[in-house]
């Protein structure tokens, strides 16, 4: 069973940067595409960040192009989102989520949610 844990969320000011960790427990991270998403309050969730199994791809919604960016350590099994030049639009729960549909250096990733595994969710609220 593969597990996820979030860490480093917070509040941050407009301009600041915040980076999100999603260690991965059970399996190897060459195993699974991760995908971030966003809730934000009144909103449905919506993926803002995603990384293939094989580590060589990645996507960002429009909203967080060029300010996000996706990464992993596969010694430590942790996935991270750097979140930099933050608005108060940015304001959400994010959580992390894991699917192994393409296996083993699968070379791509989606920014849907239809992932089998999910983190708890951390909030990072964005204001002055």
């Amino acid at each position: 069973q593969l597990q996820l844990v979030e860490s480093g969320g917070g509040l941050v000011q407009p301009g600041g940067s915040l980076r999100r960790s999603c260690a991965v427990s059970g399996f190897p991270l060459d195993y699974y595409a991760i995908g971030w998403s966003a809730q934000a309050p009144g909103k449905e969730r919506e993926g803002a960040s995603c990384l293939s199994s094989s580590g060589s791809s990645t996507d960002y919604a429009d909203s967080v192009k060029g300010r996000f960016i996706i990464s992993r350590d596969n010694v430590k099994n942790t996935v991270y989102l750097q979140m930099n030049s933050l608005k108060p639009e940015d304001t959400a729960v994010y959580y992390c989520a894991a699917e192994g549909l393409l296996g083993l250096n699968g070379p791509s990733c989606h920014l849907g949610l239809e992932y089998d595994y999910w983190g708890q969710g951390t909030q990072v609220t964005v204001r002055s």
